[in-house]
């Protein structure tokens, strides 16, 4: 049976957190209040505990859930590197509600799900969830509710989705706001928008520079008409009509070498 704990009261807080901080160890969901939304959370550490997580939402592998930390050096231990943007971003936006996708660290034994190599991470700016996370370690964190269904802003509306799959319940109250967190990918050369949201576009291009959106993605190439398509016969007495000719192997390979990848937000690896 599910644990609910009311965080305004300092008892319940101080035995709320005790209790979350048991029932991630042995691997149970949370859920716990943040910044945006109500999150579910597990130990990201714990392959099982994640697939439970996946699994209460509805959701399959191929949507892993991004990480939440108590602190900036608990993130960076998490990542390969933060590429040319990542620190400024941090120094500017966390805690808060700033998600950055960057590569894993592939000496880290862990499996959040179809990740490519990648990572989502965040620093909440929310007094509780913070002091949880800094006595958990990182937290494998979605937001608490059902596939397909709203985000969470009370942890009624948590638990009348999620129900006895959690363990622990942290009633914090109402949510920061609706928003969720703004996703950029840091994992090219040019920091990338995955997902708008609680921070606007125009303040993160006001550190980076230069963000790509969905509305730099190349258009489809036009179709080129073949061969056959391009010689028409003649209808003249003196003028026999044309042979047509197929494309040759080389022209067909030349075509295909410039078709440009699309940049697509499937392509990204996460949420």
């Amino acid at each position: 049976m599910s644990r609910r704990y009311d965080c305004s009261q300092p008892m319940e807080r101080t035995r709320g957190i005790a209790e979350a901080f048991s029932a991630v160890r042995r691997g149970e969901l949370i859920v716990m209040p943040t910044d945006t939304v109500y999150g579910v959370g597990v130990d990201a550490f714990m392959p099982p505990a994640v697939t439970a997580l996946l699994d209460a939402k509805g959701r399959g592998r191929e949507m892993p859930p991004p990480v939440l930390v108590g602190s900036v050096r608990a993130a960076t231990a998490l990542v390969e590197d933060l590429g040319t943007y990542g620190q400024d971003l941090i120094d500017e936006f966390w805690p808060g509600a700033l998600t950055l996708v960057c590569r894993a660290n592939p000496s880290l034994m862990w499996d959040l799900g179809e990740t490519k190599g990648t990572v989502a991470i965040r620093m909440p700016m929310h007094e509780l969830a913070v002091e949880l996370l800094k006595e958990t370690g990182p937290l494998a964190v979605s937001s608490a509710n059902l596939s397909g269904r709203p985000a969470a802003r009370t942890v009624d509306e948590a638990e009348k989705m999620l129900g006895d799959s959690v363990a622990v319940y942290l009633d914090g109250g109402q949510s920061g706001h609706a928003d969720p967190s703004t996703i950029i990918d840091l994992t090219g050369p040019v920091p990338r928008l995955l997902r708008a949201g609680a921070v606007p576009e125009d303040k993160i291009r006001a550190v980076v520079g230069v963000l790509l959106t969905e509305e730099d993605e190349p258009d489809e190439p036009a179709e080129v008409p073949s061969a056959a398509e391009e010689t028409k016969p003649s209808l003249t007495k003196d003028e026999p009509p044309k042979a047509s000719h197929e494309p040759s192997e080389t022209s067909q390979e030349a075509s295909e070498a410039t078709t440009k990848p699309s940049l697509r937000k499937d392509d990204s690896g996460t949420e």
